[in-house]
């Protein structure tokens, strides 16, 4: 029990010589502590946007389009079962847009154009880029269309104005349809071919410099009305958060459990996307190096002007007796404690840095790294005593009789 007491006790007795030591140097202490806590600050806010730029980089980089491309296997097309299944294996949370494309050949003024059915909403997502002069369509109005402006040229169509759209019905429901008329009907649809005509109203005309202005852009379940057919997509445009490493893991992933599909990913996008990502990274990693180098050597400067203004206090101690464990012990102390408070004090501020950066740079928030708060108190309380080791070493060197002396 006398043991524990005296333990109790010393730890007290070091506490209080600590915090009495501090205080009396408050003002160069603070300087210390805002040292830290600016070095903690750049840190903590750097350290988190190094893990939160690929996910802001990818969803920057996919306003240049769809880095994934799933076709289907074999002659089969695309069913809206197997684009459910698509979209839950790659899951909502990355998925930016997803537009399943059905190409049908039409003609307008006895000349053919081709019509691309899709979900308009998602293509929207998919295809930032493309300039829409008036506005995209959507699944509401299904006779309001986007043209190329290729084709608006040729045909000198303006917002607003209507043209008429005809083509051949076939399908599943075209044939459902042929098994409940008599003979006589059927051959007079055969001789008609089952034209369709469709008046449809320029909404919006659409210029990329490629080849999506030679298109009229509709609602693919509009197409698949007028063409009396159930939903079959050619292709599927896929704009995923992924990197490299990602989409070629998602595509064996695609591959293994939905085999009736074929995806393909956007090399020439993914690996523009890895390069400046690199670079970014390695960037924000060199400043933390640099952060933390300038940290050490401030701590340095502060904890060895702190033992040459206290060698005649120290040479006391130790001439009533104090050893240089102890003496050290405390100097070390004093930089555990500046560690602990800048560190805690920078966390917050730099998540806030990070946060404002994120916001200019990417419009976007981030969130709170939890796991940061012990991480980076700990590395600045690394940092701190061993930039003190060699400050406080110097204590040794200290002669009690010498330095009473005034020499």
């Amino acid at each position: 029990m006398e043991n524990r007491k005296r333990k109790g006790s010393r730890k007290k007795m070091y506490m209080r010589m600590v915090a009495g030591s501090l205080i009396r140097r408050a003002s160069r202490l603070i300087i210390a502590v805002l040292a830290i806590a600016i070095g903690a600050t750049i840190l903590s806010g750097l350290v988190t946007i190094y893990y939160d730029i690929p996910e802001q980089l990818g969803r920057e980089f996919r306003s240049y389009g769809a880095n994934l491309i799933v076709l289907p296997r074999g002659e089969a097309k695309i069913t809206r079962e197997t684009l459910g299944k698509l979209r839950n294996l790659i899951g909502t949370d990355k998925i930016v847009g997803m537009a399943p494309y059905r190409y049908q050949t039409v003609k307008i003024n006895e000349q053919p154009y081709i019509i691309a059915g899709t979900d308009l909403s998602q293509a929207e997502k998919n295809s930032p880029f493309w300039y829409v002069e008036g506005e995209w369509g959507n699944s509401q109005e299904t006779s309001r269309v986007m043209v190329g402006s290729e084709i608006a040229r040729t045909l000198g169509l303006k917002i607003g104005d209507s043209f008429t759209v005809q083509g051949v019905r076939y399908g599943e429901k075209a044939e459902a349809s042929r098994q409940d008329l008599s003979a006589e009907e059927n051959l007079k649809r055969d001789l008609a071919r089952q034209n369709f005509h469709k008046k449809l109203t320029v909404r919006g005309i659409v210029s990329t410099g490629g080849a999506e202005e030679g298109f009229i852009f509709a609602d693919i379940d509009m197409l698949d009305e007028l063409i009396s057919d159930t939903f079959r997509a050619d292709v599927i445009e896929c704009s995923i958060v992924a990197d490299a490493a990602g989409l070629s893991e998602l595509s064996a992933k695609i591959e293994r459990e939905i085999p009736e599909l074929q995806p393909r990913a956007v090399r020439r996008l993914t690996q523009s996307q890895d390069i400046v990502l690199g670079k970014l990274q390695a960037l924000v990693l060199l400043v933390t190096v640099v952060v933390l180098i300038i940290t050490m050597i401030s701590v340095y400067t502060t904890m060895t002007a702190m033992v040459a203004e206290r060698r005649r206090e120290i040479a006391l101690k130790k001439a009533l007796g104090a050893e240089n464990k102890l003496v050290m012990g405390e100097l070390l102390g004093e930089g555990v404690l500046l560690g602990l408070t800048g560190g805690a004090l920078g966390v917050f501020l730099g998540f806030e840095f990070a946060l404002r950066v994120s916001l200019n740079v990417f419009g976007r928030g981030i969130n709170f790294q939890i796991a940061l708060i012990p991480i980076t108190i700990a590395v600045f309380i690394i940092i701190t005593v061993t930039a003190s080791i060699i400050p406080v070493r110097r204590v040794m060197d200290i002669h009690p009789a010498i330095v009473l002396k005034g020499e």
